[in-house]
């Protein structure tokens, strides 16, 4: 039986030393040329938390997650799930391909990818949860004892205090506002890059906010900061302009994806070498078994993989583990300083960074055994 479940509320704060960077500090985004929708994402953006439980004859469950509410659920729950009854529950394999094409004539992108993402995850901790072992040993076993994470958002002291060796900042400014927008951007990197040091890997995330020329100009601006890479600069849908980005910036490293969503948007990537890193967020990009995919070709190409938020959640820290070419796992910091991190994570008993490195837990499947009784899934 396959099902998806519920859309989880937001994690209490508890004590903290301020507000959280996430509660209300503006990012640059697609949206930001139109001014009622400039200053805040919650303003334009289709969210909502979303479960997906999968049983096995002998009760057994698994247990995936995704996003974006009511499309996804009924894709799940009105296409997907009746047609996977009675098949094996360990071919996970199989079933991905199955889902794959059961969704061809609607488009495999976007909101249906997201719900062969959830699905294909719950297959995964259940054929853990059947076999008494952790998905990181079913998928080849660990390539390192545990990962290194970047920390993302805007309260980079608090990345700092928290022992992360790397830290990424969200864009404020987009090339609507222009000169002052790049001079806004350069003051934000030069008061970073004082405060955590030449040693600290510091990165940029524009989240699809920019054109090629506004982000070519920034770039030379930022070469004195030694940028590890920058992130996600255009909008996903045409490759062209990532082509043409790559071609006028050889000397930095680009990476992005995090809104590509099937395996062969990224082969396509690799193949022209539009980045030097890939981002699938394994929760859109369908699920562990797409971003296998997605790795192997990356690592067959001589690229990186960071997944988007790969750390945030236990898919995405045993999807990591396994892979040579991921060297580092995300951690999108959205919790007000001062709060212990154990403290609002989202999933019970997933491990969360410690001195800026992370071990998934080896217990069965993904580890944490959510059900629909779990009050608080899938919010970061």
């Amino acid at each position: 039986m396959v099902g998806a479940l519920y859309r989880g509320p937001g994690a209490a704060e508890g004590a903290a030393r301020r507000l959280p960077w996430t509660r209300d500090a503006e990012v640059a985004g697609p949206m930001s040329g139109y001014a009622r929708f400039k200053r805040l994402r919650s303003t334009w953006r289709y969210d909502g938390a979303v479960g997906c439980i999968v049983t096995a004859s002998d009760g057994t469950r698994g247990f995936g997650a995704t996003r974006y509410d009511l499309p996804v659920i009924h894709t799940i729950n009105d296409h997907l799930a009746p047609r996977l009854p009675d098949e094996n529950p360990m071919a996970t394999e199989r079933l991905w391909d199955m889902m794959m094409r059961m969704a061809t004539p609607n488009g495999l992108s976007g909101l249906t990818a997201c719900a062969i993402s959830a699905v294909d995850l719950a297959l995964w901790d259940l054929k853990g949860k059947i076999l008494g072992a952790p998905v990181h040993e079913l998928a080849g076993g660990p390539v390192r004892d545990d990962l290194a994470c970047c920390a993302t958002g805007k309260d980079t002291d608090w990345h700092m205090a928290l022992g992360f060796r790397g830290t990424k900042l969200a864009w404020p400014h987009g090339p609507n506002e222009g000169p002052d927008g790049l001079k806004r951007n350069e003051d934000l990197v030069a008061r970073t890059r004082k405060m955590v040091g030449p040693d600290i890997a510091l990165m940029l995330d524009r989240r699809m906010a920019f054109d090629v020329e506004f982000a070519v100009r920034l770039a030379e601006r930022l070469r004195p900061y030694g940028l590890r890479w920058i992130e996600d600069c255009l909008l996903p849908g045409s490759l062209d302009p990532h082509a043409a980005l790559r071609t006028r910036l050889p000397w930095m490293t680009l990476a992005t994806g995090e809104h590509w969503y099937v395996p062969h948007a990224f082969h396509i990537a690799a193949a022209r070498r539009l980045a030097g890193i890939l981002q699938p967020d394994i929760a859109w990009a369908c699920g562990f078994s797409g971003c296998r995919k997605i790795a192997q070709t990356a690592e067959a190409a001589g690229l990186e993989v960071i997944l988007h938020a790969g750390a945030n959640t236990p898919f995405g820290q045993h999807r990591s583990l396994t892979s040579p070419a991921i060297r580092w796992a995300e951690y999108l910091v959205g919790a007000a300083p001062g709060v212990a991190q154990n403290a609002v994570r989202v999933y019970p008993g997933m491990e969360v960074p410690k001195d800026g490195r992370v071990q998934p837990n080896g217990e069965p499947g993904f580890g944490p055994g959510l059900t629909e009784a779990a009050p608080d899934a899938m919010t970061r």
